[in-house]
């Protein structure tokens, strides 16, 4: 991409960040963007995309939980010479009726330039930096997933995944499904925490003990009980299948939930 910067949005983030360290280290040209960083940006703000976007030739284009990608910004960033999007997306999205990432991989699909779409599974890093650590700290996590399993992938395989597509041949019209090597059921990943930690802790899969929790922490009973039947989906389509993209697409391996839970554990003490 010569010399001009690489954005990076939500570069404070569990994977914003890392996307920026990982450019960095390469030598590549970042421009981290976020709402309190040096160079601001904020989905609410318009008066924020364009300097954000002047000059960059390519962007790691990403939105926090529930706040849509506006075509506009896309379409802005083409405009101001932005010639390759990787667009930081979902597993089971059809399943669950995500709209908002169905219509961000619209947009991306359709904006003009080289595109690569990240479909991934569950972080691990949803248990440390995300909206499971205080749940594992107290040694219950309650989600209603039963005992299906899941890929789960690490923010460092993503960011590899992601610095590859924006600087590398290749990956143009690619939609990549970036998950660990195992799948783990929420009760095994909890089992592994626990031995790593020390003390026990425990997976509820009980609906109703999840909208409880859910209501108890200010989520409004309706978006709770929305969320239960997004899951009832998820069980419905049986056991994730880890893939290979991340090794055919970095030259390594995923690393193992294990490995994570190891690294992660200063933030259950």
């Amino acid at each position: 991409m010569g010399e001009k910067p690489i954005l990076v949005l939500g570069a404070t983030g569990s994977t914003g960040r890392r996307v920026a360290a990982l450019l960095g280290e390469r030598g590549y040209p970042v421009r981290a963007a976020s709402r309190r960083g040096r160079v601001r940006f904020d989905w609410a703000d318009p008066s924020t995309w364009e300097g954000a976007v002047d000059g960059a030739g390519a962007m790691y284009l990403m939105a926090p939980d529930g706040v849509p990608i506006a075509p506009e910004f896309v379409e802005l960033a083409v405009r101001r010479g932005v010639r390759r999007i990787v667009l930081l997306s979902s597993r089971a999205i059809e399943e669950m009726g995500d709209e908002r990432l169905l219509a961000a991989e619209r947009t991306v699909k359709g904006c003009g330039v080289d595109w690569t779409v990240l479909r991934c599974d569950w972080f691990d890093q949803n248990f440390d930096e995300g909206f499971l650590v205080e749940s594992v700290r107290a040694g219950r996590i309650a989600l209603p997933l039963d005992g299906v399993r899941q890929a789960f992938v690490d923010a460092d395989d993503i960011a590899a995944v992601a610095v590859a597509a924006l600087t590398g041949d290749g990956h143009a019209g690619r939609v990549y499904e970036v998950t660990g090597p195992e799948a783990l059921s929420f009760g095994e990943a909890a089992e592994v925490i626990g031995r790593v930690v020390g003390y026990p802790v425990r997976y509820d899969s009980d609906p109703e003990a999840f909208v409880r929790d859910q209501v108890a922490a200010g989520l409004p009973r309706e978006g709770a009980e929305a969320a239960v039947g997004a899951f009832e989906a998820l069980v419905a389509m049986g056991d994730g299948v880890p893939g290979d993209d991340v090794l055919r697409v970095t030259g390594r391996a995923p690393k193992p939930f294990s490995d994570y839970a190891v690294r992660a554990a200063p933030a259950w003490a």
